[in-house]
């Protein structure tokens, strides 16, 4: 499998740019790596549990922390930190990265979601 060789937060582009060693080079975009995120609070507990994540458009990484040998964990401006991205993790969404984003687009338009996030402060009836 192959093992970083280069990971580096473009914290103002809001990517995560990891270079293997095998050659491969991603740049994956913060929204990408939150949806797709391997937490059992994305992936669920079991087979067709996965849960889409909305209103991530804005989302960014605030760091990111080495789990071991293996793995690293990002802790993104939406306070979410419970995933934990094994090496063979992100260079499988590295490669996979059109054919899951354009799904994530697909179940986004199907559940009538949206990317960006919700309004604050309303405008709707008072009283």
């Amino acid at each position: 499998m192959p093992t970083p060789t280069e990971i580096r937060l473009k914290r103002a582009e809001r990517r995560l740019e990891v270079a293997f060693d095998d050659g491969s080079r991603f740049s994956l975009p913060a929204e990408y790596l939150r949806v797709e995120s391997p937490s059992a609070e994305v992936q669920g507990h079991g087979p067709g549990q996965k849960v889409v994540v909305s209103g991530r458009r804005e989302v960014g990484i605030l760091r990111v922390e080495p789990v071991g040998h293996y793995a690293i964990r990002l802790v993104f401006d939406d306070l979410h930190d419970s995933g934990i991205y094994s090496w063979a993790y992100l260079h499988e969404l590295g490669r996979e990265q059109a054919e899951r984003w354009a799904g994530y687009e697909r179940a986004l338009a199907e559940k009538g979601l949206s990317r960006d996030p919700p309004r604050r402060g309303g405008g709707g009836p008072k009283g």
